[in-house]
């Protein structure tokens, strides 16, 4: 394990922001430049704009709205994590929403906030997801799966995970960092037909129907194989 990373006032948490409302920007930019480890480097009001500021910014922390005008702050996300696999990202949004908070593991989010949050609390957030913890626990996880899978979800690793292959374990692992079919295909030295194959017979064995469902059990599944390193 590394060690959490420490910043200071000489070396500022840099934070980026997209929201697209100016007022919510300007109010965060306000609430998170008053703490001097914390410093914003740059905002946007759409995904587009994200994606062409952001990665030249270089934040270590990106707080993302979930709902744009022009798309969503989790497909933001997953591109700015792809372009810049040590960003952590914050989605911020105005509801409680289960489906997004399951997206929002898939895309590889550290953590998920409501607007309403304090702002002690964002701070506190902030300061957590930058140090490479995830602000994703356990329990929320949990509930989610229980949801899911019924009302005879197991509080633990669910049993159908041992049934997997280590191929399939691979797989599930790179579902659950967002990746796509095509990407998990380049990774694992396969092509993207046996990645989908692989994953029908997958979501069969863990007895669930959808890519994002999945994802939610691979933060309890460790890659099993090679990664990457054997070609097949």
């Amino acid at each position: 394990m590394t060690e959490p990373r420490t910043f200071t006032e000489q070396d500022p948490i840099r934070v980026f922001l997209l929201d697209d409302h100016e007022v919510v920007r300007r109010g965060l930019a306000d609430l998170l430049d008053a703490e001097p480890d914390i410093h914003v480097v740059g905002d946007a009001d759409t995904a587009e704009h994200a994606l062409t500021r952001g990665p030249a910014l270089r934040p270590h922390v990106a707080v993302l709205d979930v709902r744009l005008p022009d798309g969503d702050g989790i497909t933001v996300c997953r591109e700015l994590r792809s372009r810049m696999p040590e960003l952590a990202c914050l989605m911020l949004t105005s509801f409680d929403d289960e489906e997004a908070l399951l997206d929002a593991i898939m895309a590889g989010a550290s953590g998920y906030v409501l607007k309403q949050i304090k702002g002690s609390d964002l701070v506190s957030a902030i300061r957590t997801v930058a140090a490479g913890q995830s602000m994703l626990d356990p329990a929320t996880t949990a509930r989610l799966m229980h949801s899911l899978r019924g009302p005879a979800a197991p509080p633990s690793v669910p049993p159908e995970l041992a049934g997997l292959s280590p191929r399939e374990r691979d797989i599930l692992a790179l579902i659950g960092e967002g990746l796509t079919n095509r990407e998990i295909g380049k990774e694992l030295y396969l092509s993207e037909k046996t990645v989908k194959n692989h994953i029908s017979r997958m979501l069969s064995k863990l007895g669930v129907q959808r890519r994002v469902q999945a994802a939610v059990l691979a933060s309890h599944v460790e890659p099993q194989g090679s990664m990457g390193h054997t070609a097949h």
